[in-house]
């Protein structure tokens, strides 16, 4: 785990955290705590995609000059970066423009596959009347309004794992609802509301003893905590470059080889085939029979950049140091009169829950509380965060969430809790 100084060496790795204190905030210190909706970068990251820009910028696997050549291997060699950041070969990544994208490529996979396209090799993947899609109740709308999109084309049956009041997944439900008719388990690796960090394992071993596919969000994962996605056991699994201290527009695919080779494409175009006629196309291989059109290879290079940052400082620290986060967080809140936390309220076991932990203050819209906040210099997310469903469950129409991560420091933290506990007093005095 970090110490204080440490901490504070790495706030300083960050240039937009020192540039709000001294030129916006006339010397206030940001307290950025929505790191869950999207990270700021270091400087290796911008200096990355910068130098990409400055020495090496082409159009990639299409040029036979020397630039061409230098800009697919930073491409490339981003990919081989990224890919073992997770464990993964370099073949099982593919780029997307974020993770909903990449989501979107599998579930469209299934369609494209039901409606006979792919060929015999993606039979597989087709599904239609008496299948079952299983999701769970914690899903981000990006993991569950595709999967619906899935069930409507085919006449597949969409069921839901339900959340416990104490914000954790209810496995005899899943044992249950997961059965010899399951095509598809997708699930979050860790709730972007609740902070739970689910048991991805004995979800996959769940889907893997009905021959199902299991689809993996790990946006919420992969940035947080060490994450080996083939040891996992996942079919396919979906993370975003921006809350990983990378640039926006880059999510990455991660599919097993074989498995993306038999998916039939979603977007479609130039770069992606083998053959073309007036009747016919034929499709690359994975990982470019997904990757249709120019590519992000400025934001690939910048992600690579993050991958190596996160790696050098440690994963295994940036996670103590995030769940030492968490419980200074989850302790503070529940002293305070009319603050409810929305998930769990401590942490069962090491790497069970993330420093995002979303909170109702009765009597107080959380959007009033998020300016309350920002006024004081916190940056945190309200709303429902792309979890509608699962804020009804818990009786909310929206929250006000606060997400750590390695730069955070306690003083962060402390400032937070004392101005949480202020706002009832503003707003109901």
């Amino acid at each position: 785990m970090f110490d204080a100084a440490e901490v504070e060496r790495i706030r300083n790795d960050f240039p937009l955290l020192g540039h709000y204190q001294e030129q916006e905030a006339g010397g206030r210190r940001l307290a950025y705590l929505d790191s869950g909706a999207t990270s700021q970068k270091p400087l290796s990251v911008l200096e990355a995609e910068q130098e990409f820009y400055e020495r090496r910028n082409a159009a990639v696997h299409r040029g036979a000059h020397q630039l061409a050549v230098e800009a697919t291997e930073a491409f490339e060699d981003a990919r081989a970066a990224v890919a073992g950041f997770v464990g993964a070969g370099e073949r099982e990544i593919v780029w997307a423009k974020n993770a909903t994208e990449a989501l979107n490529l599998v579930a469209y996979g299934f369609v494209n596959a039901s409606a006979g396209l792919g060929g015999p090799e993606a039979e597989r993947f087709r599904i239609g009347p008496g299948a079952n899609l299983v999701i769970t109740e914690m899903e981000h709308h990006a993991n569950l309004v595709p999967w619906q999109q899935v069930a409507a084309h085919t006449g597949a049956e969409l069921r839901v794992i339900p959340v416990t009041d104490a914000g954790r997944l209810d496995l005899e439900r899943a044992e249950a609802l997961v059965d010899s008719a399951t095509a598809v388990l997708a699930f979050t690796h860790a709730s972007n509301v609740l902070g739970t960090v689910n048991p991805a394992r004995r979800l996959v071993d769940l889907a893997r003893a009905h021959d199902a596919v299991t689809v993996l969000d790990a946006c919420q994962s992969v940035p947080h905590f060490g994450v080996d996605l083939p040891a996992l056991g996942v079919d396919f699994a979906a993370f975003s470059g921006h809350k990983m201290l990378g640039p926006t527009g880059i999510g990455v695919l991660y599919g097993r080889a074989e498995l993306l080779d038999a998916l039939p494409p979603f977007l479609t175009g130039g770069s992606m085939i083998t053959t073309v006629d007036y009747q016919q196309a034929s499709f690359m291989p994975a990982p470019q029979r997904f990757e249709a059109g120019t590519q992000p290879v400025a934001q690939a290079v910048g992600l690579a950049a993050a991958a190596r940052y996160l790696a050098e400082t440690g994963m295994d620290r940036i996670a103590a140091w995030e769940e030492h986060l968490a419980g200074r967080m989850l302790a503070g809140l529940q002293e305070i009169p009319g603050v409810r936390v929305i998930g769990p309220e401590e942490i069962g076991q090491p790497g069970d829950r993330l420093a995002t932990v979303a909170f109702d203050v009765e009597g107080v819209h959380a959007h009033d509380v998020g300016q309350f906040l920002d006024e004081r210099g916190i940056a945190v997310r309200v709303g429902h965060h792309c979890a509608q469903p699962l804020h009804r469950r818990f009786g909310v129409t929206a929250t006000t969430r606060a997400s750590a991560y390695l730069h955070t420091t306690e003083e962060e933290i402390d400032v937070l809790l004392g101005t949480v506990a202020e706002v009832r007093g503003f707003f109901l005095r």
